[in-house]
């Protein structure tokens, strides 16, 4: 697949990405995404998510449960777990790559929990619930709009 032509091809370890325009937008929008993570054998491990891309921070939020296969192997890849989210609609795809960190604690979570309402809907009760937040530094796709 391509990369966006607007695609900051920035050094994988950069921490911050200007995201507005047409992409901020389309990420908006009500879109199932796919979250993909690597196990310990680097082996993808790619599952549909809600994810949420707050353009101010350069960060994007998942909610998932504690002993999901995905909040496993970001944690056993600690502070080096690269992961992509996609999301396509139609001819229009979009995705953001970066580092991801489990949160457990109950601000996070809610925060996470949050922004997942505003996007989907209000999520079900999970008392065993993470908030996945990824630091986005790439992003790939052909929705424009990326500045930086």
């Amino acid at each position: 697949m391509p990369e966006n032509p607007s695609s900051n091809g920035a050094d994988p370890a950069a921490t911050s990405v200007a995201l507005d325009g047409e992409f901020a937008e389309f990420w908006r929008e009500r879109h199932l995404c796919t979250l993909t993570t690597l196990r310990r054998d680097g082996s993808p491990h790619v599952t549909p998510v809600g994810c949420v891309l707050d353009p101010e921070t350069s960060t994007a939020w998942v909610i998932t449960s504690r002993g999901s296969q995905k909040a496993r192997n970001i944690l056993a890849a600690g502070s080096e777990a690269r992961v992509a989210v996609c999301q396509v609609d139609g001819r229009r795809w979009a995705t953001i790559e970066g580092t991801a960190e489990v949160l457990e604690d109950a601000a996070s979570v809610r925060e996470a929990e949050t922004r997942y309402a505003e996007r989907y809907r209000t999520p079900r009760v999970n008392p065993e619930r993470v908030a996945v937040r990824i630091t986005v530094n790439r992003t790939l796709g052909n929705v424009p709009g990326r500045s930086g």
